[in-house]
């Protein structure tokens, strides 16, 4: 999901820069990229009430759903988990786990039924040796630590810049990894989607109309990730420009 703290951090730097820098083409669309996102999730989350709504024909639950599209892929070594949060839904190829929020796993909704399948879905890459997911898979110990440190690597390397420049374009590599994980991550989510929603409607647990639905609230889901995926984009260019200008 989209993250504030780009554009938290943002705003921080060009309190730092001269009025024409704080009118730079880039910072301004850091500010529209980040409102947009949070348009965006306001939308998913509007999307996902309003088909939960809607209860899928078989009704089965979120948990039996992912179960059985595990089972007609042959997956039998993925457990299918409860866990808290609202939209917290993943699937761990580490532990090998669909991990489904409280209201998807006991939910018999359309919204439930298209976030269980699309997990699932990951599962089946992951069965498949899918190869976007290996190479996400592959960068989240290093974007882990990146996503965390990153920003504050590029804070003290702009005030230290002068003396070395060295560690603010370490921050700008780390950031370049975070950048380089949401890419990837794009097709990995739409293959999913699509893999869940084929899923659903060869199984005929939803109805062409539900169908409909659960597409819709997949497409939003997946325009999060496109929306922090350019964010990173502009945010990249923008920190490049402020080292660039300062050296």
């Amino acid at each position: 999901m989209f993250s504030l703290n780009v554009l938290y951090f943002s705003i921080i730097f060009a309190a730092q820069t001269s009025k024409s820098e704080i009118m730079n083409v880039n910072w301004i669309l850091i500010i529209v990229i980040g409102v947009v996102g949070m348009l965006v999730q306001w939308k998913l989350k509007s999307v996902f009430a309003k088909f939960s709504k809607v209860l899928s024909p078989g009704g089965l639950t979120g948990a039996q759903i992912a179960q059985k599209m595990l089972n007609d892929n042959g997956i039998y070594d993925v457990q299918v988990t409860c866990i808290k949060g609202q939209l917290t839904d993943h699937y761990d190829p580490t532990k090998k786990t669909v991990n489904l929020s409280e209201d998807v796993y006991r939910s018999n909704s359309v919204s439930a039924a298209a976030v269980a399948a699309h997990e699932c879905g990951h599962a089946v890459q992951h069965k498949e040796g899918y190869a976007p997911l290996r190479m996400r898979s592959a960068l989240v110990p290093a974007v882990s630590i990146s996503s965390k440190l990153s920003m504050i690597v590029i804070i003290i390397g702009l005030l230290i810049m002068n003396v070395f420049p060295a560690l603010f374009w370490l921050g700008i590599a780390m950031f370049a990894m975070v950048f380089l994980f949401s890419v990837i991550t794009l097709p990995v989510e739409f293959n999913a989607s699509r893999r869940a929603l084929a899923w659903l409607q060869s199984s005929t647990s939803l109805s062409e109309k539900e169908i409909s639905g659960a597409r819709e609230a997949l497409n939003w889901a997946a325009g999060t990730y496109v929306v922090a995926a350019l964010s990173s984009l502009a945010s990249l260019v923008y920190y490049i420009g402020l080292g660039s200008n300062r050296k």
